[in-house]
């Protein structure tokens, strides 16, 4: 009950959050996808993005987002489809194992589901269920999950237009865990036309005390001065597949202004996660500020599509 208090006050005094509740209503339906980014933005950040002449990272991101339509994104940013597009570059046995695909929840057989799997939502982010022994999984819980996520449309709440057109489904997949036998570490790279500039990790999912520990660290894994809320007390150990996640994340992101190309590394062993076009969705609060610029730089804007 107490944190429920605590995420309505938050939605209440937060403008972001309170655009991204209202939007997932339908109250900004009407709203034009530029009007609505400008607002956004500015609820964010405190002023409005200069679009004509984008300079930051974030202002970059929201033009790409309006202006850079090309139609193979869409099923790139697909969960499902995007395995197809990435083990044609760098290899089936790269990609984490599908387990099956259904349009609904209540399609899944779970009887033909090992005792570990994990099941995701293609259209969105945070639609994830892990099962980690079957003879104890919540199917209700599971249900309501998943069912809300594929009711969502999650374009609308920030404009991510590629989002607009990915068929809705769920996914099971293979649970894997690395090293530590209880979690994956994520190793996102930030790709500029082929280009890895700069990388971020993920690691301490499973921590329920101190929860997900975020990372900034250059193209040769150097930890960079970037704060966030939760950056880990200790920098991660540089993964055994670094270069290969590295050359790989370049191959993926060939003539694409931006992407971020995510890997996990597993005893040694590379397997995709997914591609982002727009990180954060363009609202990343860099500490300390010139961030922001330094990642900017690194974008050139293409002709409009």
């Amino acid at each position: 009950m107490k944190d429920k208090f605590k995420k309505v006050i938050s939605v209440l005094t937060d403008k972001y959050k309170r655009t991204i509740f209202m939007s997932k209503l339908g109250f900004y339906n009407h709203i034009s996808d530029e009007k609505f980014v400008k607002m956004q933005f500015k609820n964010v950040f405190g002023y409005e993005p200069d679009l004509e002449n984008p300079v930051t990272y974030d202002e970059k991101l929201q033009w790409l987002k309006l202006y850079n339509h090309r139609a193979e994104y869409i099923n790139m940013v697909d969960k499902y489809e995007v395995k197809h597009y990435v083990a044609s570059i760098i290899g089936e046995e790269h990609i984490i194992p599908t387990l099956g695909v259904w349009d609904s929840f209540d399609e899944i057989d779970f009887n033909i589901l090992p005792d570990k799997f994990v099941l995701k939502c293609t259209h969105d982010s945070g639609g994830v269920v892990i099962c980690k022994d079957k003879s104890q999984f919540n199917i209700s819980a599971a249900r309501k999950k998943i069912s809300a996520s594929l009711a969502k449309n999650y374009y609308i709440q920030n404009r991510e237009w590629p989002y607009k057109h990915v068929k809705r489904r769920v996914i099971a997949e293979k649970y894997m865990v690395d090293e530590s036998g209880y979690e994956l570490k994520d190793y996102k790279f930030f790709c500029f036309n082929g280009e890895v500039k700069a990388l971020f990790t993920a690691s301490g999912r499973e921590n329920q005390e101190t929860g997900v520990k975020y990372d900034f660290y250059d193209s040769d894994f150097n930890h960079l001065p970037i704060n966030t809320d939760e950056n880990s007390y200790k920098p991660l150990k540089c993964p055994d597949s670094f270069e290969q996640m590295k050359y790989y994340a370049g191959l993926l992101s060939r003539n694409i202004p931006h992407v971020r190309v995510d890997f996990y590394d597993i005893n040694g062993k590379l397997y995709f996660g997914e591609l982002t076009f727009f990180h954060l969705s363009g609202f990343e609060r860099f500490d300390p500020p010139h961030w922001n610029k330094v990642f900017g730089d690194w974008i050139e804007l293409p002709e409009v599509i």
